[in-house]
């Protein structure tokens, strides 16, 4: 990014219902500043119950980012939302001196400010395995099986989370390598 050294990200983080929207359309007045959500379930259309998202009215208060940009079908992961925001963010600083990043999915927020590991993205057929796999045999089977692939991530992954061990075992079976290998932890 090639911006002035004037240029600040505001990032407004906490849990649901703790007046985050309120306080951030307050800051986005003040400071003529446009809001990118980082609560990962306002950025679906489809989840209006349950998110706090913002209102119509609240809405038109200041311009707003990835609330209802995306379909609960669509496959969209904290990598992908790195490369959205930066990306946007590039774009909003030409305009803007203070862009806000607002909401509670830590590793969004995460993402956006660390950076997060260049994982590759999982073909749908090895998605379908790795599913198929689980619902035929069960969560302790891949469990097993994460063990053998990569012991390095089955020692620091929550085992009794599906998706975490699907998604590592999807990444040893397309790449061939254990998982834990492309965790570098490297902030960028």
């Amino acid at each position: 990014m090639q911006h002035s050294k004037n240029k600040t990200l505001l990032v407004l983080l906490g849990p649901t219902g703790v007046g985050k929207t309120e306080i951030s359309l307050r800051l986005a007045e003040c400071f003529s500043s446009p809001i990118i959500s980082s609560d990962s379930r306002q950025f679906y259309r489809e989840l209006k119950i349950g998110t706090a998202a913002p209102t119509p009215s609240e809405l038109a208060r200041a311009t707003h980012y990835l609330i209802g940009s995306h379909s609960i079908f669509d496959n969209y992961n904290a990598g992908e939302y790195e490369a959205d925001v930066m990306q946007l963010l590039d774009k909003l600083f030409e305009q803007n001196d203070i862009v806000m990043l607002v909401g509670g999915s830590m590793m969004y927020i995460d993402a956006v400010c660390n950076g997060i590991d260049d994982i590759p993205s999982i073909d749908e057929a090895t998605r379908k395995y790795w599913i198929n796999i689980y619902n035929e045999k069960g969560l302790e089977y891949i469990q097993n099986e994460l063990k053998k692939l990569d012991p390095t991530h089955y020692n620091e992954v929550d085992i009794q989370n599906y998706k975490r061990v699907l998604h590592a075992l999807e990444i040893c079976k397309m790449t061939g390598k254990p998982y834990s290998e492309f965790r570098t932890g490297t902030k960028k």
